[in-house]
């Protein structure tokens, strides 16, 4: 997983950030995005792409990162706002935003196959699963998962009889019929998914 990133660091780049997301493709819930820089001399055998842990390693990564990164940030895109500019530009801002909330500048950004734009005065690499095969992308991965995975389990305390802590918003064979007999929670469901989106004009046991 450090290979890639030592490539980068031969060439004099010190600070590179890894940037992925969690949460595209669910009906609900934030598209949560995270940026992170790993020291250089950093190895950790057990950091990859998120969805390949189990949620236990995830959590224990977790920490791990926050305490070893030389910087991080997590940001959250509500729905509503995926609804309004798409779910890939959500998840562009959100990675650009994350970039920007860190207090020390990248000398080299890193994505998941996300050209981040407005970044031109800083070399870019925008890696087709780009998770699976560096280790910054790998551990911003796991920090936008464990943190989105713990704002579908706070929902699913207020909303229980949706099992938001089961399906974390993935449109489930369990998740769509719930949401075909319960309707669309109006503040955290995405409008503009396919699924959600017949219930726009039908104000069915929105809450």
């Amino acid at each position: 997983m450090l290979d890639y990133e030592k490539s980068i660091y031969e060439q004099g780049y010190s600070l590179v950030v890894g940037c992925d997301e969690a949460g595209r493709g669910p009906l609900c819930g934030p598209v949560v995005c995270a940026a992170c820089i790993l020291p250089p001399s950093y190895q950790n055998e057990m950091i990859n792409d998120s969805k390949k842990l189990t949620d236990k390693k995830r959590r224990i990564l977790f920490e791990e990162i926050k305490k070893v990164a030389i910087d991080y940030a997590i940001v959250s895109i509500s729905p509503q706002e995926i609804d309004q500019i798409n779910i890939y530009e959500a998840s562009r801002k959100g990675m650009s935003e994350a970039i920007k909330r860190m207090k020390i500048k990248p000398d080299y950004i890193l994505t998941d196959c996300m050209p981040l734009l407005e970044f031109n005065d800083i070399p870019q690499e925008n890696l087709v699963k780009g998770d699976a095969r560096a280790m910054s992308i790998a551990a911003a991965s796991i920090l936008a998962k464990v943190t989105r995975d713990d704002i579908m389990e706070e929902l699913d305390k207020k909303y229980p009889e949706y099992h938001f802590a089961k399906h974390k918003g993935y449109p489930t064979k369990e998740h769509l019929e719930i949401l075909e007999k319960l309707g669309p929670i109006e503040s955290e469901y995405r409008y503009s998914y396919r699924p959600v989106a017949k219930f726009k004009y039908q104000k069915i046991k929105l809450f």
